[in-house]
Order: structure tokens, then sequence, then C-alpha cells
């Protein structure tokens, strides 16, 4: 058989284009993210129904509904996975009454292809929410918790006890002590590890925003609701759900996270329906909640559905021990990271890490070693490639041993000659000693230079 030419091919063609067409404005359709191109979508897949069969009008409902259908039209279900999706429905005037069988039959394959349409749409959207999920689950920063210290052996030794059960756990601890790293160690020694971990930071968002980050939200709850959209907890069903700095929670949204907690069911914003939630809760804070609970600026009830089991993470001046360590730690992953390499951290650097109260905890040390990789040009980390708030407040003893004070001596001669010969000009003199500018200045600050310097 040969492949047919001329008006027979071409009225042939015309169905499979217009089922095209429709298929691809149906998907539109579903994405739209506003009410004007909702409408021209609408409008367009209308039209290209009026060419199949003699309609006066209709309507693509998506969604749940309750509309009122008139007499005088087609309505077809519009099925997702088995489920209503959406509601076709298509006007005809009364002199097509007689063939309104006929023109259902047609409208059934339209549905059909909207259908299909819908379904594609829902799993791209849930590969995408999987995606998301990944991302925060597999973070390439993390390889564990570092530290051999009695305090962190201790909190290692209640996290293997606790992460099996499936109770409620709130993390305290200062600012930068890891909370997170202890839900996410939490999570992946739990039943619940093969599913998802959200994490939510309750001070990042507005009591609003963080209402329907939580909750999600149906196809017109608000001003630019085009769509329904799953909330965070809903997206963790069956893992576990870590809000990050509880403290911050707003009143409102105390209550309802309350009766998740009691209850285990929820609605979205602007829904009607309540679902079933089954997520554990690792909750983490840097404030005193018994003390919120007593002035009246936490809930004493939600505080207690919280504190089921308590974690504290030590700030690192209680655990001095795990300085270094850390710093090693860091040290590979900000290497790795900047495609440096680096040896190791001088004696005479690490004297002073060691020396140092740390007030931001771990990740002020994660940082500080992340921005000596970046701005270090040696093979080893230096005292003038650390920032200069550690160099001013860590008193560090004197180093012992001639080595080390000849040394120091010879830079200091080096920087004093440099500094003769370009003039005092701070630029010039860097480069002559093949230095960044800004580590030139960190070694004039070592040494104790600044005041030679300046006479």
């Amino acid at each position: 058989m040969f492949p047919q030419h001329g008006p027979e091919a071409e009225a042939a063609a015309h169905p499979l284009l217009d089922a095209c067409a429709l298929l691809f404005l149906f998907r539109a359709l579903a994405r739209a993210q506003d009410e004007d191109q909702r409408i021209v979508f609408e409008n367009q897949i209308i039209r290209l129904i009026a060419d199949l069969v003699p309609c006066s009008g209709g309507a693509v409902i998506l969604g749940e509904t309750d509309a009122d259908i008139p007499n005088d039209c087609v309505a077809l279900p519009i099925y997702v996975r088995d489920k209503t999706g959406g509601l076709l429905a298509i006007w005809f005037p009364a002199e097509e009454s007689p063939r309104l069988a006929a023109h259902r039959d047609v409208l059934a394959a339209v549905a059909t292809l909207a259908s299909a349409a819908l379904e594609n749409v829902r799993d791209v959207e849930t590969l995408r929410t999987e995606n998301q999920l990944l991302r925060e689950r597999l973070d390439p920063g993390e390889s564990g918790m570092v530290g051999g210290s009695p305090a962190m052996e201790k909190l290692l030794r209640m996290i293997a006890r606790v992460a099996p059960q499936d109770t409620s756990v709130l993390v305290l601890g200062e600012s930068g002590t890891g909370k997170e790293l202890v839900a996410r160690t939490l999570h992946r020694l739990s039943p619940r590890a093969a599913r998802p971990l959200v994490a939510i930071n309750c001070a990042a968002l507005t009591e609003t925003l963080l209402e329907s980050e939580l909750f999600g939200y149906e196809k017109g709850a608000f001003t630019g609701a085009a769509a329904q959209k799953k909330g965070k907890l809903e997206m963790a069903e069956g893992g576990t759900v870590f809000l990050d700095e509880i403290g911050e929670l707003a009143p409102l949204l105390q209550a309802k996270l309350l009766r998740v907690l009691q209850q285990r069911e929820f609605e979205r914003v602007g829904g009607t329906r309540t679902l079933k939630l089954d997520v554990r809760i690792v909750a983490a804070t840097n404030r005193d909640l018994a003390a919120e609970v007593r002035r009246g600026a936490f809930r004493e009830d939600l505080y207690h559905r919280l504190n089921v089991l308590s974690l504290r993470v030590p700030p690192l001046r209680e655990r001095p021990g795990d300085i270094l360590p850390l710093a090693r730690h860091f040290l590979v992953r900000a290497a790795a990271r900047c495609r440096r390499r680096v040896d190791g951290i001088s004696p005479e650097a690490e004297r002073y890490l060691a020396a140092y109260a740390w007030p931001g905890n771990v990740r002020e040390l994660e940082n500080a070693i992340e921005r000596a990789v970046v701005l270090g040009e040696a093979n080893l980390l230096l005292p003038e490639d650390l920032p200069e708030s550690i160099l001013d407040a860590a008193t560090v003893p004197p180093v012992p041993g001639a080595l080390q004070t000849s040394i120091a001596q010879t830079k200091r001669d080096l920087i004093l000659a440099a500094w003769r010969e370009t003039g005092g000009d701070h630029n010039l003199a860097a480069a002559k000693l093949k230095l960044h500018p800004n580590s030139l200045r960190r070694l004039i600050r070592v040494l104790g230079l600044r005041e030679i310097l300046s006479a």
C-alpha cells in the first residue's frame, strides 16, 4: 500500500493535528500561572472543539468542582489516575439535541486527551517534588558528625538511642552548633531513612508564607494561587520534618502545628478536606523555650508535645578538643570545593584556632577555614590566612624554639626591606614579596609591625 496524497490525506491529517493541538493546550491550561493565561488557553480549546462538533460554547474546569451544569450541555469528567481531576462542559444549540449521543462520543475522546495531558503535568510535578526532596537529602557537604570529646560522645550515644524511636525530638543549642546535622543524623539512623527529610526554617518566612509552605494550598486560595500545591508536611509523608528555629513560630501557626502533632491531620490553605499525615517531627531552637512559655510567647501544650525527648548540642567552647579535628575536616572539604591543594594547617595557625573562643561555634569555624583556603597561597594554612577577628582575640602562648623565632624574624626583615624599597606603598610591597595585599596586611598584624611601618 502506497502513502495517500491529495484531499483525502489532508482530511485524515486534520483530526490528528487537532488532537495534538488539544493535548498541548490542555497541558498549557494545567500549567497556567494566572487567570488571564487560563482564559486564553480555555478559549482556544473551546474553539478547537467547535471545529469538531457544532457547539455554542463550553468550559474546562480543573480540580474538584460543585458548579451547576446547565441542562443544554454535555459534561464529561476528566480523570487523573482514576480520580476526577476536572470537568469538560460543552453547550449545544437546541437543534443539536437529537445528535447529542454522537457528539458525546467525540467529546469523550477529547476528555481522554485532557486526562493524558493532566496526568503528564502531574507526573512532571511529582518528579520536580522528588528532585527537590533529593536535593534536600543529598547534601554533598555532609559527611557525618565530627568530634571525639566526652561531650560529643555523650551526644552521639543519645542520638543512637533516640533515632530508632518515632517520638518528637527537640534539639537545643546555640546558633552554629550543628543542630540541623543532629536532625539529619536522627533521620538517617531511623526506620524512616528511606523516606524524605524536609527542613523548614521557621525564622526565614513570614507567617503567611510559612503557613502555605507547611500546609500547601488549594487553587484560588489567594491571589497567585493558580494551581494546587503540596506543602512541606505533605511532601515529607512517611519521613521526617525538621522545624528549625521553632521558637520563631507565630502563635497562630503554633496552634495549627499542635493539631498536627495531636491528631496527625491538616488541611491545605483554602481547603476543606482533612488530610492524614504520617511524619516524625524534629524541632530545633537556640532559645530557652521553657522561659518563652513562662512569659507567654510560646504555647505550653506545644512545648510539651515537642519536648518528648530533648538533645542538647554543646557549644564549641565546651569541647575544645574537637576544634582541630573539625578544622582539619573542614579544610579537606574546602580544598576540594576550591580545587586547591592544601596539605594541612601549620602549627602556628593551629595554636590560634585552639586559643579562640568561637562564639559562632562550628559554623564560624567552618567559614573561617573556607575563607583561609580561598585567600591562602601556601600549601599549608598559615596564621595570616585566618580572619583578623581570630588573630586579634586569640591569646596565643609564645612559640618556643630557636627555629620558629628565626622564621618569624626572617619574615619581619623581608617585609621591612620591601616596605623601604617601595617607599611604603602597600600594594608594591606585596607584589615584591609575591603576596596578595590581604596576606601582607595579615602578616603585618601577626608580626606586630603596624607601629614600625606607620612611624
